[in-house]
């Protein structure tokens, strides 16, 4: 990727009246997108900057609850490619761009605070929620961060486990399908960083759990290391219809939808009476321009089935819940977690666009500092 340079700043005061241009400064590389992104992303979509920025956040009004963020880990995630904009957004997440052209790819990170005028965040503070690709980020409204108040696991496990995917697992699985235990759970791509996590919840809950995912690699793993009863390759599977039911002879009480299209249509042929669908992500369609029709929603109707999507914002506020369940599963080793960790922003895009062909072994995320 191709490296520009820019130097240009802007003339503010610091806090306390100082000159802006007289304080400690530091390069901030960044990864930029091109344009908007509107097929499946490549490299060649993003490209390196190399800037400066102060440390310390600049005085005025405008600033007033402003935090400045050294950025840790970034969070590489499919919806930064699938998440559709409209003109007409009525929440701050629907008017999220992760794409914007000249301007740093938009994610999940986590971060430590380097100057603050919040009155919630100090220096030195670490936090996750959505910030930028670059080295440092200025945010102006830090309503989307989570303080980290639990520093005895990795930090890399807030980009995953303890955030954005990891509530997103609790609340399709916990909230909106009210497991039991001895259900049927069926997750399909169950070695993503949401599956793998749906996937040991219903195990600890006493369920019966099948997982598919692209390889065969992945689908040892989610037997061996998640400890999933059973897994198998959709790849290698022409008959999706036939493979479920070989899995699951009683049906599927619980399915945890990542990938829509002939997924989404064998395995309404497959539910039991009364089961539950939570709909988190369809990664199958997010780069086709026609959308792929479902043709077995009657089943719906004759399984007497709920089918429910979800957005992860609708449920930040059981965050406390959420860890009071998951910190001491880490901690008494009762939850694997598998991550794929790139060092430096320039390893990003490639991070980022291997979600979309199966070359991550696990979470993606990209270190940009150790602290």
């Amino acid at each position: 990727m191709a490296a520009a340079v820019n130097t240009s700043s802007t003339d503010y005061k610091v806090a306390g009246g100082d000159d802006y241009d007289h304080v400690e400064q530091a390069r901030n590389q960044q990864v930029l997108a091109r344009d908007y992104i509107c097929a499946v992303p490549e490299e060649s979509d993003m490209y390196l900057n190399t800037s400066t920025i102060k440390l310390k956040v600049p005085a005025g009004e405008e600033f007033n609850g402003s935090v400045l963020l050294k950025n840790l880990y970034l969070s590489c995630d499919p919806y930064m490619r699938g998440v559709k904009h409209s003109d007409n957004a009525t929440t701050k997440q629907d008017r999220v761009v992760f794409f914007s052209p000249d301007s740093p790819v938009v994610g999940y990170g986590v971060s430590k605070v380097v100057d603050s005028q919040h009155p919630e965040f100090k220096a030195g503070d670490l936090v996750w929620g959505i910030t930028k690709w670059e080295e440092y980020t200025l945010i102006t409204d830090m309503q989307s961060f989570f303080k980290i108040n639990h520093a005895d696991v990795p930090l890399s496990y807030y980009t995953g486990l303890l955030g954005m995917p990891g509530m997103t697992a609790y609340a399709g699985f916990y909230e909106v399908c009210n497991p039991k235990k001895g259900e049927y759970v069926y997750v399909s791509s169950a070695f993503g960083a949401v599956g793998q996590i749906v996937g040991q919840f219903a195990k600890l809950m006493g369920c019966y759990v099948v997982g598919s995912a692209g390889s065969q690699e992945k689908v040892d793993i989610l037997k061996n290391k998640f400890g999933f009863d059973e897994a198998f390759n959709y790849k290698e599977e022409p008959d999706l219809d036939a493979a479920l039911k070989r899995y699951f002879p009683e049906g599927i009480d619980i399915y945890f939808e990542n990938v829509g299209g002939k997924m989404l249509d064998a395995v309404l042929l497959n539910m039991r009476l009364h089961g539950r669908i939570a709909v988190c992500g369809m990664i199958s369609q997010y780069n086709n321009e026609q959308h792929e029709g479902v043709t077995n929603l009657m089943h719906l109707i004759y399984k007497r089935v709920r089918m429910e999507g979800f957005f992860v914002f609708d449920f930040y506020h059981l965050y406390p819940k959420f860890l009071d369940l998951v910190l001491p599963y880490i901690r008494e080793g009762k939850i694997a977690y598998v991550e794929d960790i790139v060092e430096g922003l320039e390893k990003g895009p490639a991070s980022l666009v291997g979600l979309f062909n199966g070359r991550n072994a696990g979470k993606a995320v990209v270190a940009v500092a150790r602290e």
